[in-house]
């Protein structure tokens, strides 16, 4: 386009900045270009093999298969094995073992402290206005709720929605909140059918309502966690039975916040991200109410691939490369300083993080930053892995210092190690060919048990906020250990 046309067009308001991504904003005496919007698509408990990028056969994504075409696909990204650990990661850009705790004590699901720092807290320095819309998960005490912890708005379940196949199998019953207002307790799997429809119009809302803002939008949907729930939309219409109405639910929902980005002009200047906390929830209980991590080993709460590997696409029209599969190495935690960074908001100097900035990773198509990644379950610090190995650690079955997790720990012998880019279902120990691995992997392993902490040692780097004991976990593993002697 000429010059002078385009300079025609702009005026006669055919075109505009924004809808060619080249908005501006006045800031002091200064112009300078729009800061870009995220959006953070959360499922909960999908499987890896649970939509069509990543391989589903008989779950229809077609909304999420445009977002693969239109952008990136990770094919080694990590969250953690549970739903609270893998919310205060994302949140935090920290191990679930580094992050404060109130008393200073470490939960099965993560609380984060008050005194913890928040994306949300560090983009809003420049700006940004916040929605956490979905299910929070990471604290519900004084202090820790959303709107304490950097967002300006909330809309969702504060906990989980439920922990059982059917909602009558249990008395707990899952309530949804508006800030800190009431707006619903879900009882029946009528009502809960209706969660992703209503999030998703939550989500709608706070995109147009602040178009003209720089915004970072999390929406943590409860499904496919069970008890499952779909619209009568949905109900019957997958190929996949129940499960596959959820998630080809979910996919409408990612259509809807893709279509309002468009129509608002928003696509050119906005970063958006679909991913999972974890793994999918499988168990005989479960039954045909769970997805699947084919080909991966493992389920959620596991620190095997399939508990902790995540299916990830991210889109951004115009910034990122179209339709390109990426293997590098990266995790939830990573989202902290890659936004801080495309936003040029301060993470503070005196705080230690374990997130790397992948932003040269989706704009210039680098190599990520991260050398190795830690598989922890609960405390317990379980696995390695590089870009190429994974090393395994040898561990008993089903340890009672992890609660509720251990049902789900299985036992491992020996020092494994796994070339995952060649067997990523982790079938073939390969420890004894390359010792030389095993040896440079066992070493990164206890400079981060020094540093993080593990089951049974205080890491020098965890953060403590209170002024109590420090030793509850350590307590909780000796007295696991005496039991198994």
């Amino acid at each position: 386009m000429k010059i002078r046309t385009f300079f025609n067009l702009l005026l006669s308001g055919v075109v505009s900045l924004s809808s060619i991504g080249c908005s501006f904003k006045q800031v002091g005496n200064q112009e300078t270009s729009t800061k870009p919007n995220y959006i953070i698509f959360f499922t909960d408990d999908l499987g890896y093999n649970d939509i069509e990028p990543f391989g589903a056969q008989h779950i229809k994504t077609p909304h999420l298969n445009k977002m693969a075409e239109e952008g990136i696909k990770f094919t080694n990204f990590y969250a953690q094995p549970v739903c609270g650990p893998s919310r205060a990661a994302l949140l935090t850009g920290s191990y679930p073992i580094r992050i404060g705790e109130p008393k200073n004590t470490k939960s099965l699901h993560t609380k984060l402290h008050p005194k913890e720092i928040t994306i949300a807290e560090v983009l809003k320095t420049k700006g940004y206005k916040t929605a956490c819309i979905g299910k929070w998960h990471a604290g519900e005490g004084k202090g820790q709720m959303p709107n304490e912890q950097g967002f300006d708005y909330f809309f969702g379940t504060p906990l989980f929605n439920g922990y059982t196949k059917l909602i009558e199998q249990a008395d707990f019953r899952c309530q949804v909140l508006r800030n800190k207002d009431m707006v619903k307790t879900i009882n029946t799997v009528e009502e809960m059918g209706l969660l992703t429809q209503m999030h998703t119009k939550e989500a709608v809302g706070f995109i147009k309502q602040n178009k003209d803002n720089p915004f970072f939008l999390y929406v943590a949907h409860n499904m496919p966690h069970v008890p499952l729930g779909a619209s009568k939309n949905f109900r019957g219409k997958s190929e996949d039975g129940f499960y596959g109405d959820v998630i080809e639910e979910l996919d409408w929902s990612m259509g809807e916040i893709l279509r309002v980005l468009k129509e608002e002009n928003l696509d050119e200047n906005t970063l958006v991200i679909f991913t999972s906390d974890n793994g999918p929830w499988i168990e005989d209980v479960i039954g045909d109410h769970a997805g699947s991590a084919f080909p991966l080993k493992g389920n959620k709460m596991q620190t095997w691939e399939g508990g902790i590997r995540v299916p990830t696409i991210m889109r951004w029209k115009g910034q990122l490369k179209e339709g390109i599969e990426s293997d590098e190495l990266l995790t939830t935690m990573d989202f902290l300083p890659t936004f801080s960074s495309l936003s040029g908001a301060e993470i503070p100097k005196n705080l230690t993080i374990d997130g790397k900035n992948f932003s040269d990773v989706i704009l210039k198509g680098s190599k990520s930053e991260r050398k190795y990644f830690y598989y922890y379950a609960y405390s317990h610090l379980q696995a390695v892995r590089d870009n190429e190995w994974k090393l395994v650690l040898p561990r008993p079955a089903r340890p009672e210092y992890m609660g509720w997790w251990a049902r789900k720990i299985d036992a491992v012998g020996e020092v494994k190690l796994f070339n995952m880019v060649n067997d990523k279902e982790e079938k073939y120990n390969l420890a004894a060919q390359y010792p030389d691995k095993v040896s440079e992997l066992m070493s990164s392993i206890e400079q981060t048990r020094l540093e993080l902490g593990d089951k049974d040692i205080i890491g020098s780097g965890a953060r403590f906020f209170d002024d109590t004991s420090k030793t509850e976990r350590i307590s909780k593993y000796e007295k696991w250990s005496k039991t198994i002697k």
